[in-house]
């Protein structure tokens, strides 16, 4: 459960690859300048590359970089598989087991240190942790608001209702939503985000356009980005 001292947000998406590691960073960002200590966490990363000797992941890193609280990888991203593959496939593959109590832990251990804390899962919402857990629960285990990525491509309605339906039967709130211009030739583009809007109860917090450029990407999310909604205290000392 979420501390009463601490704050925070799940980033889920409609998929993999549909922009939750820019839109987490955005969002840590964002609440840092408000004066909040704000830290990311990537409980479970599957894809990873060795720089001098130790496994990294681009995910976790961009997190850290966006951080205001630091804290040891252990904690921001307890489970970490060098496979780019489905994460309780490539931890069977290790002899790993992903132990949700162990995110739980990294969780509670995270709000000791930091106001806010910006969880991102991997993949989508139902992502397998292991035959009997998956990323939804440690969502509700935790009882942070979701805040839902919508990769906006052809496909995407679908997907996007059907990941609020499993937020909503979890018992979870859904923040916002975010709409993200993946796929700049998206046919019948603002239908589709019209029919996302009437039909997910909760609000669009951004609607990211397509940019190619890094730093404009990154300049453009800081400036649309709307964290009002997810922020409901004054800045204070973390406890």
């Amino acid at each position: 459960m979420v501390s009463r001292h601490t704050q925070g947000c799940f980033v889920t998406g409609t998929d993999t690859g549909v922009g939750k590691t820019q839109i987490a960073c955005a969002l840590l960002r964002s609440i840092g300048r408000l004066g909040i200590s704000a830290v990311g966490m990537k409980p479970v990363a599957a894809g990873g590359r060795r720089v001098k000797g130790v496994l990294t992941n681009a995910d976790v890193v961009a997190l850290d970089k966006s951080s205001r609280v630091r804290a040891a990888r252990k904690l921001r991203n307890p489970y970490l598989l060098a496979p780019a593959i489905a994460p309780h496939i490539a931890a069977q593959e290790a002899g790993i087991t992903l132990d949700i109590e162990v995110l739980a832990s990294a969780f509670r251990s995270l709000a000791e240190r930091a106001q806010y804390i910006v969880v991102e899962g991997a993949g989508g919402f139902r992502v397998p942790l292991d035959g009997q857990f998956d990323l939804g629960d440690l969502a509700q285990r935790l009882q942070l608001p979701v805040v839902l990525v919508v990769g906006m491509r052809l496909g995407c309605l679908s997907h996007a209702l059907l990941t609020a339906e499993a937020i909503e039967r979890r018992g979870l709130t859904i923040a916002g939503w975010i709409a993200n211009r993946i796929d700049p030739s998206m046919p019948r583009y603002r239908a589709n985000v019209r029919a996302l809007q009437e039909r997910i109860a909760a609000p669009m917090l951004a609607e990211v356009p397509h940019i190619a450029a890094t730093g404009a990407r990154r300049a453009r999310l800081d400036a649309i980005l709307d964290v009002s909604t997810l922020v409901s205290c004054a800045p204070r000392k973390a406890s």
